[in-house]
């Protein structure tokens, strides 16, 4: 497999460095553009049009950054810094105006779209020139040259003299060959090398610098808090209203029923005895409500046994048949723990309700300072982050923890979930005596 992955991008690289020097074509139209606008400034109708020949810019760029992240080993994050709040008036314009003509990506987007179209034909794009040169060259050997000849033309291929003599002159015929098998195979094996360094030149200047990368981070700090936060108040009230109307209902009820049988012990002692049956149950009742209340909380096979075995148990109690392979050596924090448990309830909930499936296999690993939990279903598939089955709710979740979700799920199946969490191993994993 390692080897037709290597075979195919040597096969695909030509043809993805040729696509990324089209490109060039409407990124000149752009940073055109942006020049002429920039030269505007002085005037009002420049710093009104900057703003939108920034985004029309930075929606170019993303195509790069796209490409880059899918055909490279690289990968790049959108540097820019966040954009004040939108604002009404010529003060709001001005504002949005000075946002983005300060922030530093800007200007090294402009240096891509201007610098670009150049450097991509001796990087990305040289390889697939190559071959078609070589390409060109059989086609020489084949007839064209002859037909340049016939007409009295006159080209150089390489050092080769095309011209009226050529098709029947075998030494220039041979070296058209030698070259234009030179310029293929080079193209195909110089390919993945050439776009690796493209990918390299894109990091260097469409990645964030510290700065940008500061703020970034800050606002995803800020938003995870934010949610982290509300998060935290919805789990409070949902606790309130399970108490009030459960466990707090019966035990109001269990109360006022003893004070019945408090009267009816001396009246009527066979009603009295049969009250008193019908409060042990509501008790045996409330005391359930609370355990799956605290089950609901933190269930307590996660604090003894860690989120592996609690994985396990949930497992066992979940409707579809569920197989679960855990390999982790020692405890997570306990709030990594949690996260992971009911991003992993939850994830089961939406199968057994929205997937239509009948297994689902759940992997379970440490590795490079990273949680990953992988849930896979044998259901129909096309689940959406917005699509309202939680997975959404589960990534803010996780994002409190630097944690990341993807989400593979073709239409017939089968939907992979993905979660990785940053973390650090406590201890080794022990049972119980």
């Amino acid at each position: 497999m390692a080897r037709q992955s290597r075979y195919r991008r040597h096969l695909l690289a030509p043809a993805r460095g040729l696509r990324l020097w089209l490109l060039a074509i409407p990124t000149i139209l752009v940073a055109s553009w942006f020049i002429t606008v920039v030269s505007m400034i002085t005037g009002f109708l420049g710093v009104l049009l900057f703003p939108s020949a920034t985004l029309l810019m930075r929606r170019q760029v993303d195509r790069y950054r796209d490409l880059i992240n899918r055909w490279t080993d690289e990968h790049i994050e959108r540097p820019y810094l966040p954009e004040p709040p939108r604002e009404h008036g010529v003060q709001g314009i001005i504002k949005r105006f000075v946002a983005l003509l300060t922030d530093p990506a800007t200007w090294r987007d402009y240096l891509w779209v201007a610098a670009d179209p150049v450097v991509v034909l001796f990087t990305a794009a040289l390889p697939g020139l190559l071959i078609l040169y070589g390409v060109w060259g059989f086609l020489l050997a084949a007839f064209a040259g002859g037909m340049i000849g016939h007409y009295g033309g006159s080209d150089w291929y390489a050092w080769v003299h095309v011209d009226p003599g050529y098709d029947r002159d075998a030494e220039r015929l041979v070296s058209t060959l030698v070259i234009a098998t030179a310029c293929v195979v080079a193209g195909f094996l110089a390919g993945p090398r050439m776009m690796a360094v493209y990918g390299r030149w894109g990091r260097l200047v469409l990645g964030p610098t510290e700065k940008s990368r500061l703020a970034l981070r800050v606002r995803h700090l800020s938003e995870t808090r934010s949610e982290a936060v509300d998060a935290s108040a919805a789990e409070l009230r949902r606790i309130e209203r399970d108490l009030h109307d459960g466990a707090q209902a019966r035990l109001v009820a269990m109360g006022m029923t003893l004070g019945a049988i408090e009267h009816l012990l001396d009246k009527d002692p066979a009603k009295a005895r049969l009250l008193l049956a019908q409060t042990r149950e509501s008790s045996a009742t409330a005391l359930h409500e609370l355990r799956d209340l605290v089950r609901g909380i933190h269930p307590p096979v996660l604090a003894d046994r860690g989120v592996g075995d609690a994985v396990k148990a949930l497992a066992l109690d979940h409707p579809l048949n569920v197989e679960v392979n855990v390999e982790v050596p020692g405890r997570p924090e306990p709030p990594v723990e949690s996260a992971a448990y009911f991003a992993v309830s939850e994830i089961l909930t939406n199968a057994a309700k929205h997937s239509g499936a009948r297994r689902v296999w759940i992997d379970m690993r440490h590795e490079a300072g990273m949680l990953r939990v992988t849930v896979t279903d044998d259901g129909r598939g096309g689940a959406s982050l917005d699509a309202g089955t939680g997975l959404r709710g589960i990534e803010r979740r996780i994002g409190t923890f630097d944690g990341v979700l993807a989400l593979n799920s073709p239409v017939g199946g089968p939907t992979i979930v993905t979660l990785e969490l940053p973390c650090a191993l406590s201890s080794p994993k022990t049972s119980p005596s």
